[in-house]
C-alpha cells in the first residue's frame, strides 16, 4: 500500500519532463478499434496488476520498510549453494547489455543482469531522470540515456533488455532489432494487435538476431519440471492442460498513461498460457472465452479507454496437438493468488507431482532447473528472474534459440487477444493465428 501511495505522483512527474514523441505516440488509437475486424485487437493492454506492475509506471525506487508487505512477484527466492551446483560457463565472453525501463516494479534492475558473469552493462535509460539515476545505481553503471531511441544508437551495446510500458514492448523490440542488437522484453510480446504481431515476427526473421520474452511462469520450478517430463515422452500426448493467473487487484496501481486501467484480463495471458506453450512448445488453434462483468468502478461501461467490463475471463482452447486447455485470468476475485497450472497426458499427469500409469517405473530424468552462476540470485516470481536472464545470455553466447523465442511469445500472447474478442462475442469459437520461423 505504501508503494502504491508513493506512485501516485507519477502522472504529474511525467508531465514535467520532456518525453520523446515516439513514446507519446505509443498510446493506442482506440477510436479505430470498433467492430470485429483485426483492428479490434488493438484494444489490448499488457497486465498491470500489483504482481506485475510493469515498467514505466513512474516512480523512483522505493525499498520496502521493515514489516511492509511485499507485492506478489517481488518476493526474493532464497539463494542456496545447490542452485549453482554443476554450473559451468559456456564462454568467457561478456555480452554488452543496455537496460531500458525502471517504473513501479523496477524490473529493469531486478532480473540480475548486473550479477551475471557473462554480462557487462554498458548503459541504462528511463524517460524520467530520477528513475534513470536509480536504475544506473542499481546496475552499477554510469552511462545513461534519456530514451530507448538514444540508447540503441550506442555502438558498444549488443543486446537490450526492454522493461518499458506494455504498449511499447513490440515497437521498442523492433527498434532494438532495427539497430542490429539482440533483445529481451517483458511480457506481453504485443499490445493486443494482430498487425503488430505480424510485424514483430517479420522483424525478428529479417534481423536473424535473438529475441526472447521474459515469461516468468516458464521457469517456475513445477512448469520447468513438466517441460522436462514432456520432452522425455513421459506424458505422451497432452489431453488436457490448465493455466491460472489469479491476482486480486480491485484498484489498479498508477501506470504510464493509465494503460492498466480497465485492462481486459486475457490481454495479459502469458502467465497462464505458458502452462501449455512452455511445456510443449505448442500453440492454441481455437478459443471460446467467457467474461464476467465486474462490479468494480473502473470496469463499468465507458469508464475505461478499452470500454472493457470484464475483470475475469476464462478461455477454453484447442491445442495444436489436438488436446484441450482451460486458461484463466482473474483480477476481481479475492483469495489465494498466484500463477500455476497442471497437465494431464495419456501416460501421466502432473498435479504438484508426476503420477504415471499404475505400476510404471519411477521417473529417472532430471527435472531441476538449470544451475545459475554463483554470482546470481534466483530473484522473484518463484525464483524465475535469474533463470530468464541466464537463458537469454546463454542463448546469445551459444547462438541458439532461447526457450521463449518470438514464436512461443506470440503463441502465448495472441491467443489471449483472440480470447477477449470471443468474450465480447459471448463465447463464439474463433480461430487463433499460427506463427513459425
Amino acid at each position: 500500500l505504501n508503494q502504491i501511495i508513493h506512485m501516485k505522483s507519477e502522472k504529474n512527474n511525467a508531465q514535467q519532463h520532456n518525453i520523446k514523441k515516439t513514446e507519446q505516440d505509443n498510446s493506442l488509437d482506440l477510436t479505430k478499434a470498433a467492430g470485429p475486424s483485426r483492428r479490434l485487437f488493438l484494444q489490448s493492454v499488457g497486465l498491470g496488476a500489483l504482481a506485475l506492475g510493469l515498467q514505466q509506471a513512474g516512480c523512483a525506487e522505493k525499498k520496502p520498510s521493515a514489516g511492509e508487505p511485499v507485492m506478489q512477484g517481488f518476493e526474493e527466492a532464497a539463494k542456496t549453494a545447490s542452485l549453482s551446483e554443476g554450473w559451468k560457463p559456456v564462454s568467457d565472453r561478456k555480452v554488452k547489455v543496455g537496460i531500458v525501463g525502471y517504473g513501479s516494479s523496477r524490473w529493469g534492475g531486478n532480473f540480475g543482469f548486473q550479477d551475471h558473469p557473462n554480462v557487462e552493462i554498458v548503459a541504462v535509460s528511463d524517460l524520467l531522470p530520477d528513475r534513470c539515476a536509480a536504475l544506473a545505481e542499481k546496475c552499477r553503471v554510469n552511462k545513461t540515456y534519456p530514451s530507448l531511441e538514444e540508447l540503441v544508437k550506442d555502438k558498444d551495446i549488443e543486446a537490450v533488455f526492454v522493461a518499458t510500458d506494455a504498449p511499447s514492448h513490440a515497437p521498442h523490440a523492433m527498434e532494438v532489432l532495427k539497430h542490429g542488437k539482440h533483445v529481451a522484453v517483458a511480457v506481453p510480446a504485443v499490445f493486443g494487435s494482430l498487425e503488430e504481431a505480424d510485424q514483430l515476427l517479420a522483424a525478428v526473421k529479417k534481423s536473424g538476431l535473438t529475441y526472447m520474452m521474459f515469461e516468468t511462469s516458464t521457469f517456475h520450478e513445477e512448469l520447468y519440471a513438466m517441460r522436462q517430463i514432456y520432452k522425455a515422452g513421459e506424458f505422451g500426448k497432452i489431453i488436457y492442460s490448465e493455466g491460472e493467473y489469479y491476482h486480486y487487484a480491485p484498484k489498479m496501481p498508477p501506470s504510464y498513461k493509465d494503460w492498466r486501467v480497465g485492462l481486459p484480463p486475457q490481454w495479459y495471458p502469458t502467465h497462464s498460457n505458458a502452462y501449455y506453450v512452455s511445456v510443449t512448445d505448442g500453440s492454441f488453434t481455437e478459443v471460446s472465452c467467457l467474461g464476467l462483468p465486474s462490479a468494480l468502478p473502473d470496469l463499468q461501461p465507458g469508464k475505461n479507454r478499452y470500454n472493457n467490463v470484464f475483470f475475469s475471463e476464462i478461455a477454453l482452447m484447442r491445442t495444436s496437438d489436438g488436446g484441450m486447455s482451460r486458461m484463466a485470468v482473474s483480477w476481481d476475485t479475492p483469495g489465494e493468488a498466484g500463477e500455476r497450472g497442471r497437465v494431464r497426458g495419456e501416460k501421466g499427469s502432473f498435479y504438484g507431482k508426476f503420477q504415471g500409469i499404475k505400476d510404471a517405473k519411477p521417473l529417472t530424468i532430471n527435472t531441476s532447473r538449470p544451475p545459475l552462476p554463483p554470482t546470481m540470485s534466483p530473484g522473484g516470481h518463484g525464483g524465475s528472474h535469474g533463470h530468464l536472464t541466464n537463458e537469454f545470455i546463454t542463448a546469445i553466447l551459444q547462438g541458439r534459440k532461447p526457450i521463449v523465442d518470438v514464436v512461443s511469445a506470440l503463441n502465448m500472447t495472441v491467443a489471449g487477444i483472440v480470447a477477449h474478442t470471443s468474450a465480447l462475442k459471448d463465447g463464439e469459437l474463433l480461430k487463433i493465428p499460427q506463427y513459425s520461423l
